[in-house]
């Protein structure tokens, strides 16, 4: 029997009925809660779960949810890029109550074994750099920075950034597949 201070957690693939909803809502209501970002960034979020439910590959495109206690608390999604090699990494959140056990690390992993399952050579992202625990993430798993743009976006000043992880054995990140600005990868 577990102790009570311990969490059932589990990472789970987003395929039940509330779960891209809810990504929306979580994204809208944390993001407004840390940052001050206005309902501009909840419909690029709504744009992105819209274009995965509509029209993803499930072979080559995934999300996960991450759920402590039966409650969902984290995501990412995986897409294909804008070239058959490339993959894009988007979405990633870990809202208050999943935080502190490693949920963000687990979800980037999820999403890069099946980014290698898939065929994928390269997976891209776009952030902002005040998104600093997402960035540690990112940096853990060999991601490396290839551009950043001063940008004014969901009613804040930030600076956006283009990382790349070359997903072939030993090769190093490039800039020639840049996530696009304006894209989240949150």
């Amino acid at each position: 029997m577990p102790q009570q201070d311990e969490k059932n957690v589990v990472v789970r693939r987003a395929d039940r009925p509330g779960d891209l909803g809810w990504v929306v809502m979580a994204h809208g209501e944390t993001y407004d809660r840390e940052f001050g970002w206005n309902t501009d960034f909840e419909a690029l979020v709504a744009t992105i779960v819209a274009d995965y439910a509509t029209r993803h590959d499930p072979a080559r495109e995934a999300g996960w949810i991450a759920e402590v206690d039966g409650r969902r608390v984290g995501c990412v999604f995986l897409v294909a890029g804008d070239r058959p090699e490339v993959a894009r990494l988007r979405i990633l959140l870990v809202t208050p109550r999943g935080r502190g056990l490693r949920l963000g690390t687990r979800l980037v992993g999820e999403c890069l074994a099946f980014a290698r399952e898939a065929g994928y050579e390269r997976v891209t992202l776009w952030t902002n750099d005040v998104l600093s625990a997402a960035r540690r993430i990112y940096q853990g798993f060999g991601f490396t920075l290839t551009d950043e743009d001063h940008h004014h976006s969901y009613g804040q000043d930030l600076v956006g950034q283009n990382w790349t992880l070359d997903l072939r054995s030993g090769a190093p990140g490039t800039s020639a597949d840049r996530a696009e600005p304006g894209r989240a990868a949150r």
